[in-house]
């Protein structure tokens, strides 16, 4: 099942899906820390951040390099 998912996180709607997921993750925890002003949600925030912006370089690389390219 694991392979499956990450297969599928490795496609260009994956990527975009994960980025976007991501995205609202990153909304919630960065909610959460302006409101509460715990420092721990501001770190989640920034690391989904991250992986966020990390899946949609991903995904212009694959529309830049085409679909058969892993990285």
């Amino acid at each position: 099942m694991f392979q499956q998912l990450d297969q599928f996180h490795k496609t260009r709607l994956g990527y975009l899906l994960f980025a976007i997921a991501e995205l609202a993750i990153t909304y919630g925890f960065a909610s959460l820390s302006i409101d509460r002003g715990n420092l721990w949600w501001y770190l989640l925030a920034l690391i989904f951040l991250i992986g966020s912006l990390q899946n949609f370089v991903r995904l212009i690389g694959r529309f830049s390099h085409g679909e058969k390219s892993h990285r």
